[in-house]
Formats: structure tokens, C-alpha cells, sequence
């Protein structure tokens, strides 16, 4: 059991060090502000190209399908950049959400800021070892979630409608799989490949929904930051 700190402790916190704290909190809301701004960059990046894409592919009636296919090598790369950059991100966001939490409101309720829970620990060992509060995978499938998912369906409609309607409407099954091949390589083949992508990106999305929902009331009893 943590001992719960009062005013005439010496561990208390003085005016001193509560200015100190909002002037932290202040820095850690500017650096996660950036990185937000970092964030808008990379999905601007995405759509601009896949608007491209758009433009290339329905030209005109002959135009190849091709430029639908290769836009989504670099919305990968995007996709892995703004990944990078989320979990920076993450680190201030948390930073800030833990002030905000366990500083600020109960300043607000109550005054008792409860230092007894140690949350001011945690923070400090934050500082001391800062460290991802996420992994790789998780701030992708975040990402997915919040913007790559919608991009990647338009992408995906704009290919299939290109081959349905392009250059006459197709009158058969075989005549919209045989629009679809790329050289030696089948239109099945794509196909299928095509639809596993988006079917794992869409899983993605779904299961970082879970995951966050858990990690969000673990939070809530007294979970870890970020």
C-alpha cells in the first residue's frame, strides 16, 4: 500500500513543481501537435497519388487498369511512414492523456490528486526510459483504421469498375477476368491477391478495435500509460 502524500510531506508537490508540470504538459501537447501535422502529411501524400492513379487509368476508354495496381505499392509506403511517425506520436499524445487524467482532472474535481496511485512514477520512469508505447503493427492497423481502410476500398472500387465499364461494359465473367491479366500474369491470380489484401487490412482495422477497447479499460483500472 502506497502512502498517500500531504501537504507537510516532503514529497508533496510545492508551487514550485506544479508550475513545473503545467509547463511540461504545454511542451508535451506542442510535440504531439506536430507529429499530428506529420501524421496529415503522409495520408495527403496517399490520396494525391491514388487521385493520380484515378486520373491515369480513366482518361479514356483504352487507358490501362496498371497505374490502379502500382499506386498501391506507394500507399504501402506511405502507409509504413505514417506508422513510423505514429508511434512518436503516441509517445506525447500518452504523455499529455496521462497529465490530463491524473493531474488536471482530479485537480478539478476534487483537488486530491491522488498520488497514492503512483501515476506520477509511472510518468517519471516514461522520462527517465522513454520507450514506444506501441508496436509497429499496431500503430499500422490504427492508421488502417482511421484513414488507409477508406483509401483502400476506393482504390479497390475504382480497379473493379475500371475492368467492368472499360473500354465497353463487360458482358461476361471471363471477359472481366481476362481484363485483369498483366502480361504473363492470370487476372485470377490478382484477383485473389487483391481481395486477401483487403480482407487482412479490414481484419486489421477490427482487431486493433478490440485490442484498443481493452487497453482502454485497463487504463481505467489503473493501467499502464499509452
Amino acid at each position: 500500500m502506497h502512502e498517500k502524500r500531504t501537504p507537510d510531506c516532503a514529497e508533496e508537490f510545492t508551487s514550485s513543481e506544479m508550475s513545473a508540470l503545467a509547463h511540461l504538459y504545454r511542451g508535451e501537447v506542442y510535440r504531439s501537435t506536430i507529429w499530428r501535422t506529420r501524421l496529415d502529411t503522409t495520408t495527403n501524400w496517399a490520396v494525391v497519388t491514388l487521385g493520380v492513379a484515378l486520373s491515369i487509368s480513366f482518361a479514356s476508354p483504352d487507358a490501362s487498369p496498371l497505374p490502379l495496381l502500382l499506386v498501391g505499392i506507394l500507399i504501402f509506403l506511405f502507409l509504413t511512414l505514417e506508422a513510423r511517425r505514429y508511434r512518436y506520436f503516441n509517445v506525447w499524445r500518452a504523455r499529455a492523456r496521462w497529465m490530463e487524467t491524473h493531474f488536471y482532472a482530479p485537480m478539478l474535481v476534487d483537488g486530491n490528486l491522488h498520488t497514492e496511485e503512483n501515476w506520477q512514477q509511472v510518468l517519471a520512469d516514461d522520462y527517465i526510459r522513454p520507450k514506444h508505447h506501441i508496436g509497429f503493427g499496431t500503430a499500422m492497423a490504427r492508421r488502417v483504421r482511421r484513414n488507409y481502410l477508406w483509401i483502400l476500398l476506393i482504390q479497390m472500387t475504382a480497379y473493379i469498375g475500371k475492368l467492368m465499364i472499360h473500354p465497353t461494359s463487360a458482358t461476361s465473367w471471363d471477359e472481366f477476368i481476362t481484363r485483369a491479366d498483366i502480361g504473363p500474369v492470370p487476372g485470377e491470380l490478382l484477383l485473389v491477391v487483391g481481395a486477401l489484401y483487403c480482407a487482412a487490412w479490414t481484419f486489421m482495422a477490427f482487431w486493433v478495435t478490440g485490442t484498443d477497447a481493452r487497453k482502454a479499460a485497463s487504463r481505467g483500472s489503473g493501467g499502464a500509460m499509452g
